[in-house]
C-alpha cells in the first residue's frame, strides 16, 4: 500500500525503501569528517556539490546535510558556525538538483533558514528539544525526524544502561509524539529513528534492529505506520563486532541495511549510497515475486 509524504515540493511513497546519502559538512565527523568542510566565510563548497550530485546519480532520494559532529565525544559548534556550514550547501543543492534535501540539526535558526532554502526534511537526533525547536519545526512546515539518544554526543557512549531498551525508546517516542502533536506536528508528518549508536552499546543495537517492526507497529494509525530511518552505516559496532576500522566496513553496513530493510525500515541513512541502492533494488525484486 502506498505511504506518500510531502518533502517540501516533493511527494515520495515511503513503502518502498528509499536511500538517503549522508553529506557532512564538519571537520570532525568520524568517518568522512573533513572531506567536505567549508573553512570560512565564502569559501569553495564545490567538493560537498560535487559529493551531493554523485549521491543523487547514484540513487539517493534523500541528501542529508549535517555541520554539526554526533559522534561520541563530539563538541558542540556555535549557531554561526553552522549556519556558515549547513546553509550554501543546502542553497546551491536545491538550486541543482531535485532530491529531498535533509537538514541533520538540532537548532531551530537552522530549521528555518534552511526551510526557505529549499530543505525537505528536518532530521534531529535531539528529537526537537533544544529550546524553540518544536516550534521551528512546526513553522518550518516539513516532515520531521525524531531520534532516540540516551544522553549527549559528548558522553553518551560512556556507559549506557537500559532495563529494557524496546521499551524505553517506545516510551520516548510516545512522549516525543505527543509533543509534536501538541505543537500541531501531524502524525503523517513524523518519521522514527531509533538511533542506533547513540547511547547504546552493541547489544542494546541488535536487540532494537531485531525489534523494528515491533517499534513500527507500536506507531500505526489511520494514515499507517510511521516510517521507520536506520543509521547504521559505518557505526563502530561494526569495527567491534568485526575488527574493521571505518574504511573496512561496508561490508558490515550493507548486512546491517539488508536487515533493517527486513525488518521494517522505510529509509537506510548511509554514507555509501551507491552500493546500498543495489541492496535495496535486490531487496525490491526478491519481495515482488
Amino acid at each position: 500500500m502506498p505511504m506518500f509524504m510531502q518533502f517540501g515540493s516533493k511527494s515520495i511513497d515511503l513503502s518502498c525503501p528509499q536511500v538517503m546519502g549522508i553529506l557532512n559538512v564538519t571537520p570532525d565527523s568520524f568517518f568522512d569528517g573533513g572531506q567536505y568542510f567549508r573553512r570560512g566565510s565564502g569559501s569553495d563548497i564545490s567538493p560537498a556539490m560535487k559529493q551531493a550530485e554523485s549521491m543523487v546519480l547514484a540513487g539517493a532520494s534523500f541528501i542529508d546535510v549535517g555541520g554539526e559532529s554526533t559522534r561520541p565525544g563530539a563538541k558542540a559548534v556555535s549557531l554561526q558556525e553552522e549556519m556558515d556550514r549547513v546553509l550554501p550547501v543546502v542553497e546551491g543543492i536545491a538550486s541543482s538538483t531535485d532530491v529531498v534535501i535533509s537538514v541533520d540539526t538540532s537548532t531551530p535558526e537552522i530549521m528555518l533558514e534552511a526551510a526557505k532554502l529549499g530543505a525537505g526534511l528536518i532530521n534531529d537526533v535531539r528529537a526537537l528539544q533544544k529550546p524553540g525547536a518544536i516550534g521551528a519545526a512546526k513553522s518550518a512546515n516539513l516532515p520531521v525526524c525524531l531520534m532516540h539518544m540516551q544522553g549527549q554526543p559528548k558522553s553518551m557512549q560512556a556507559q549506557p544502561e537500559y532495563e529494557d531498551v524496546i521499551e524505553e525508546v517506545k516510551h520516548f517516542f510516545d512522549q516525543r509524539i505527543s509533543a509534536c502533536r501538541v505543537a500541531g506536528i501531524a502524525d503523517d508528518q513524523i518519521i522514527l529513528d531509533p538511533g542506533f549508536g547513540f547511547g547504546k552499546n552493541d547489544r542494546h543495537n541488535i536487540a532494537l534492529l531485531k525489534n523494528m517492526r515491533k517499534l513500527q507497529t507500536s506507531y500505526s494509525g489511520e494514515s499507517g505506520a510511521m516510517p521507520l530511518l536506520a543509521g547504521i552505516s559505518r557505526k563502530s559496532m561494526i569495527g567491534r563486532l568485526l575488527g574493521r576500522s571505518e574504511h573496512e566496513r561496508l561490508a558490515g553496513s550493507l548486512a546491517l541495511g539488508q536487515y533493517a530493510l527486513e525488518y521494517g525500515a522505510s529509509i537506510l541513512r548511509v554514507h555509501d549510497v551507491a552500493e546500498t541502492v543495489d541492496i535495496v533494488k535486490m531487496f525490491q525484486i526478491i519481495h515482488s515475486e
